[in-house]
């Protein structure tokens, strides 16, 4: 597929557009130079809208648009749990944790941990967390991005990874979080409203020009069981989405990790306002996480019936572009590159706070606050340069990029889980515990990897998780003398509005409805 000249004259409005509206939005005030605050939590001055919109831009990429398309294609609607219990995590995230969190004015997730544990448990999770966000999320967004631009421009794939890198430093780096959050703005609506649109020119073209309902309609009788929200035993992707482990399972400990302790993605929300701010921007969110199947997963799934000849799952999104017209062609894949570019912006502006707040500030701690949001960036335009150089070799070899991210992650979130609910919750737990949980998590997933490759790894993170919260337990009572570290939460207030309790009610509603609908 190529693009027009009108394709590439949207897609240059919009590229013009965003950099002058991150240039506007990063602009100091006379005199004033950017200090960590300002740099890593947009001065904690972000509404409500500006936290949704972000959690969403932040959380939707490469991997999740052609990933979760790809996984579409390959499997079904099912894939969708991932998306719609998100929707439920987030409301609990933003009632139980948030709180806790914003009452200890912390600036990373491994900032949390020292205060509830010690120097180590800080320290190891830190180092784990830029491991894990250079080698396996920024190189998967870096690499379907650029996928993603060489399927539908032509341009090669390294080539299309370095426009999106310096696409994102361009707009990203000066202006730290706050830029990254209100562009985010801009990306979302694009997003969603392109997403929309390839939706219903997939379903109206399965219809015969007929209109997107009789194309689901269609849908519906040439493809049944791509609509089976919960697996049988006896399908092949059992083990991907283990049938209603996928409800009771081991997906809360992954949606639970990746949404309430993840920097990457809890980071918007430490930069609120204040709480009651946070509270609506995660409701926000959660809606628009119950739209997103519409938009990732369907067209995926029309692919099938479009097109059965694909070489790989993953071209399934792009291939779907290919039935655009000129112009509304440029404006989708002005939509593909505003997810991916802010997701790349988003977790390069996380590994830098981790990397400047948790190590570099104790290794060099008397410097000032402008040095340390050089290093930042220094940080943020390094970590990039490598994602770029080992995508490939990484990645190339993988089908379906969205399913290998959530299997490797379910090795060590079991016990991220632990250390967290354990840490917020059960005053007696110790930092050894604590580390011995994280350790374990590793050793009990691989374990259970070669005893029993046939046990799905959403039931493995489920059991692990358990074992690793029974042996934390056990070593924080034999330890109980240690000093306690514990959450004192009486001074807390889980409190929520009526506006956010209405909300919560809601989603549940809608998504109760939506598992009887394809149960």
């Amino acid at each position: 597929m190529q693009l027009s000249d009108l394709d590439i004259t949207i897609f240059i409005f919009y590229a013009i557009g965003l950099l002058i509206l991150a240039l506007w939005v990063s602009r100091d005030e006379k005199s004033h130079q950017k200090d960590t605050q300002d740099y890593f939590l947009a001065s904690k001055s972000l509404p409500w809208w500006a936290i949704g919109a972000s959690l969403i831009a932040a959380n939707i990429s490469a991997e999740q648009i052609i990933g979760m398309s790809g996984s579409g294609f390959a499997i079904g609607l099912a894939i969708a749990s991932y998306e719609w219990m998100a929707a439920i995590t987030l409301l609990i995230v933003g009632k139980y944790f948030l709180p806790v969190f914003l009452n200890r004015g912390i600036y990373t997730m491994p900032q949390f941990l020292e205060q509830r544990y010690d120097s180590r448990v800080r320290t190891i999770m830190a180092v784990f967390w830029l491991g894990v966000y250079v080698f396996v999320n920024l190189t998967s967004i870096l690499w379907l991005g650029g996928l993603a631009v060489e399927t539908v421009s032509g341009m090669p794939a390294l080539f299309g990874m370095l426009f999106i890198a310096i696409f994102s430093v361009a707009y990203s780096l000066y202006g730290g979080l706050k830029a990254v959050a209100f562009t985010d703005i801009i990306q979302v609506v694009l997003l969603v409203g392109g997403g929309f649109i390839l939706t219903y020119i997939c379903l109206d073209t399965i219809a015969d020009g007929q209109g997107a309902l009789i194309g689901f309609s269609t849908l519906l009788e040439q493809a049944p069981g791509k609509f089976d929200m919960i697996l049988s035993e006896d399908h092949p992707d059992y083990i991907s989405l283990p049938g209603i482990s996928v409800l009771i399972g081991g997906m809360w400990i992954m949606n639970l990790s990746y949404w309430g302790f993840n920097q990457y993605i809890i980071q918007r929300a430490l930069a609120a306002k204040d709480i009651n701010e946070a509270h609506k921007g995660i409701a926000f969110a959660a809606y628009l996480k119950i739209l997103m199947p519409i938009i990732v997963v369907l067209p995926g799934i029309c692919a099938y019936i479009i097109t059965l000849d694909l070489e790989r799952a993953d071209q399934a999104y792009p291939a779907m572009m290919t039935l655009m017209p000129h112009g509304l062609k440029g404006l989708i894949f002005a939509a593909l590159i505003a997810a991916i570019v802010s997701s790349v912006a988003s977790m390069t502006n996380s590994i830098s706070t981790i990397f400047t707040m948790d190590v570099y500030k104790h290794i060099k701690k008397d410097a000032s606050q402008t040095h340390y949001v050089n290093i930042g960036r220094m940080v943020s335009l390094l970590s990039l340069a490598i994602a770029v150089i080992v995508a490939e070799p990484l990645l190339a070899g993988f089908e379906q990029a969205f399913q290998y991210i959530q299997e490797f992650t379910g090795f060590f979130t079991p016990g991220i889980c632990v250390i967290f609910m354990l840490g917020l919750f059960y005053k007696k737990t110790t930092a050894n515990a604590a580390l011995i949980a994280a350790i374990g998590s590793a050793i009990f997933s691989l374990g259970f990897k070669f005893a029993l490759p046939d046990l799905p790894f959403m039931d493995r993170v489920g059991l692990v998780f358990l074992i690793c919260a029974a042996l934390a337990i056990v070593i924080s009572h034999f330890e109980s003398g240690k000093e306690d570290k514990g959450v004192d939460l009486s001074g807390i207030s889980f409190h929520t509005s009526n506006t956010f309790n209405l909300s919560a009610v809601g989603a549940v509603l809608i998504l109760t409805g939506l598992y009887a609908a394809w149960w």
